[in-house]
């Protein structure tokens, strides 16, 4: 009877966590690669201030910008310039998500 209660109990919080809806979705740049500008596209479900930051492939931070969002769709525009040619990480966080993907810079 107890593990059978502790596996409701396990199946449970298993449900909970996975049932939790994301702030942040459908994140995208575009173009991607790019030359000189790209223009990074989300989605959120709540007006809040997000951090939008771009990493480079050894993880040092070589951009960051707060940036206020409304609900629904939102884009940074976002320019090259002085990072050199090559991948790099991008990531939106807010209070409760933060999402990263990669972008190439020509």
């Amino acid at each position: 009877m107890v593990k059978k209660l502790l596996f409701v109990l396990l199946l449970n919080i298993s449900f909970i966590g996975f049932s939790q809806e994301k702030s942040i979705n459908n994140l995208s740049a575009a173009p991607n690669p790019f030359t000189n500008s790209t223009k990074i596209i989300f989605t959120t479900t709540s007006n809040s201030n997000i951090t939008f930051s771009v990493k480079n492939v050894l993880g040092k931070t070589v951009y960051s910008e707060r940036v206020s969002t409304k609900i629904g769709k939102n884009s940074i525009p976002f320019l090259k310039k002085d990072l050199a040619a090559g991948m790099y990480i991008y990531s939106i966080q807010d209070k409760k998500n933060i999402i990263s993907k990669r972008f190439v810079i020509r």
